[in-house]
Parts: structure tokens; sequence; C-alpha cells
């Protein structure tokens, strides 16, 4: 009985943590929109699973919605990539 209660007490507390870390996944990307022809980098927080695959449907999507068009998804990384990423991103830093 004590070890099925241990049990339940630890997949708890990993599910109840499974929210926060999807909450703590960005993706960097470069994006493009035409007449005249723009380019940019930037860098999303990720709503979704923290996965290359869905990264790239979630940004082209909310891209989408503002009028760009995603060219690539370059990677997906937790907050320590963060401040690495700012300078190059400027004003697409977390913008979208």
């Amino acid at each position: 009985m004590k070890q099925i209660t241990l049990s339940l007490v630890l997949m708890l507390g990993l599910l109840a943590a499974l929210p926060a870390s999807a909450a703590e996944c960005f993706a960097d990307y470069k994006a493009k929109r035409d007449n005249p022809l723009k380019l940019h980098y930037g860098v999303m927080q990720l709503q979704q699973s923290c996965d290359r695959q869905s990264a790239r449907a979630e940004v082209s999507a909310r891209l989408r919605q503002n009028g760009w068009t995603l060219l690539n998804v370059v990677s997906v990384f937790g907050p320590d990539g963060l401040e690495g990423r700012k300078a190059n991103a400027g004003r697409f830093f977390l913008r979208f």
C-alpha cells in the first residue's frame, strides 16, 4: 500500500510539472513577407509541444495570422537559450 501511494504521488508530481515545462519552450525561425520582399529572424514562445514538427506547425500558423510565411524553424530550445538569441532577433524577439 505504501509503495502504491508513493508511486501515485510521484506520478502526480510529474504530471503537474508538464505544463510548466511546455510553457518554457521556444523556437527560433526565419520568415518572409512578399511585395516588397522582407525577411526576418525571430524567437517565439511555444504554447504546444516542444518538438520541431509541432513547433513548425505552431510558428507557421501564428506568423501567417500576421502576414508572414515561415521559411524554417532553426531550432527548439529552453529558456537557457533565450539570452544568446535576443540581439539577433531584435524587434522579432518574442513578438508573436
